[in-house]
């Protein structure tokens, strides 16, 4: 199924893309199939990471963007706007003044499913999807079979080295674009010390949480909830939740397992594991359970392979992770605690309190699962890599 529609003589405006040569890549390929191609830069990463022959700098202050947006859009009569996260500052204006006016908006983000796939929706992603959430929706599509995907082959490395590259050189000559708000800390120095921090961290854990795996799929199997935490700063969490930080999801989960989950049972939170050089939270959790008197009862991990932790799991609680449909695909009962795709009822359980989940939860239903993954295939994933091999569709 085509998702983009037809690329000849269409005008088609980039705005930024995953940190490296993805988007650089995707405007070759869409100029070899006809289409006439801009690409506005906010910073000298984005700059870098363009072809020099049809980028344009914004230079202008974060309150000028929305005219500024309007009238570039209009003046070169744009047809379709591809960009990379659509909660972001620039991208979000960029995507209502597109829509007020007709013009395609495509957003890419990491895949639904993982790994192997990228998504791409158009209008938005998470909780801006337009996928129907009605369980008879799916139900009554027709089965077909859907073709495993190729191994996408993402590079760590070459993920690494982009991220690098683009901090260091928007930090290094910021002042070329002296008003650009990023929407997270954009300092390549404390980037730097994060990643390095994180290194020390994956070791130490490595050595703390060594036999846990075991624990978990030996005494503690089917005894347990699991809870993945999300990244400290997720938009998914900030703008797809009524929860403004990660402690206050904790603070509602402890409180309400310590008071309503039966007393034989455990709990385990699992950190994102972008957030290790970041964010541990787990003196936090420590300190919060003791308050409540279930210290005993409560564990805290790191990099613990995330498959086992869902295959023993008892039930999973998330605010909208993917692990969620992850959880989903493996046959556990999960509950969404904001606004999640994946979020329909027979999938999770939709409409159930976190305090009556304890004790009553329903695993979801297999063959509902099958055909909503097979229409997420269909028509929001791509298989390919960010940082790897680049999705057939958009070669």
């Amino acid at each position: 199924m085509n998702k983009i529609g037809s690329l000849k003589n269409k005008r088609i405006l980039f705005l930024q893309g995953p940190m490296g040569t993805f988007f650089k890549r995707l405007d070759k390929n869409f100029r070899k199939k006809g289409a006439i191609t801009y690409k506005i830069c906010f910073n000298m990463g984005d700059w870098y990471f363009s072809n020099r022959d049809n980028r344009v700098a914004y230079t202008g202050t974060p309150e000028a963007w929305s005219a500024y947006i309007e009238a570039f859009l209009l003046e070169r009569h744009i047809d379709k706007i591809f960009l990379f996260g659509d909660c972001r500052y620039y991208q979000s204006i960029a995507r209502d003044i597109a829509k007020k006016h007709g013009i395609e908006v495509f957003v890419f983000e990491e895949g639904y499913l993982r790994p192997h796939y990228i998504t791409l929706e158009k209008f938005g992603v998470n909780g801006f999807s337009s996928l129907p959430k009605s369980a008879a929706f799916y139900r009554g599509l027709e089965e077909l079979e859907v073709s495993a995907p190729q191994h996408a082959k993402p590079s760590k490395f070459r993920m690494v080295a982009s991220a690098t590259l683009y901090y260091a050189l928007s930090n290094l000559f910021h002042r070329r674009f002296p008003h650009y708000r990023h929407h997270r800390d954009f300092s390549a120095i404390t980037e730097f010390f994060h990643g390095i921090r994180g290194l020390y961290r994956k070791g130490v854990y490595a050595i703390a949480e060594s036999g846990f795996e075991e624990k978990i799929a030996g005494v503690l199997s089917k005894k347990y909830y699991f809870v993945p935490l999300q990244t400290h700063n997720d938009f998914q969490v900030l703008q797809h939740s009524n929860y403004r930080s990660i402690e206050k999801f904790i603070i509602e989960v402890l409180e309400s397992f310590a008071h309503h989950a039966p007393k034989d049972t455990f709990l385990i939170f699992k950190h994102h594991p972008v957030d290790r050089g970041r964010k541990n939270y787990t003196p936090f959790i420590k300190e919060q359970a003791a308050l409540l008197g279930i210290e005993d009862r409560v564990f805290s991990i790191h990099d613990v392979h995330l498959p086992t932790c869902l295959r023993h799991a008892r039930a999973t609680v998330t605010i909208n992770s993917t692990v969620g449909l992850t959880a989903i695909g493996y046959g556990i009962p999960t509950l969404a605690m904001g606004n999640a795709v994946y979020d329909i009822e027979g999938l999770t359980n939709k409409g159930t309190s976190l305090k009556r989940f304890w004790h009553s939860h329903k695993k979801p239903d297999t063959a509902l699962y099958k055909k909503f993954r097979q229409y997420l295939i269909q028509t929001t994933q791509l298989n390919g890599s960010f940082y790897g091999l680049m999705p057939e569709e958009l070669r």
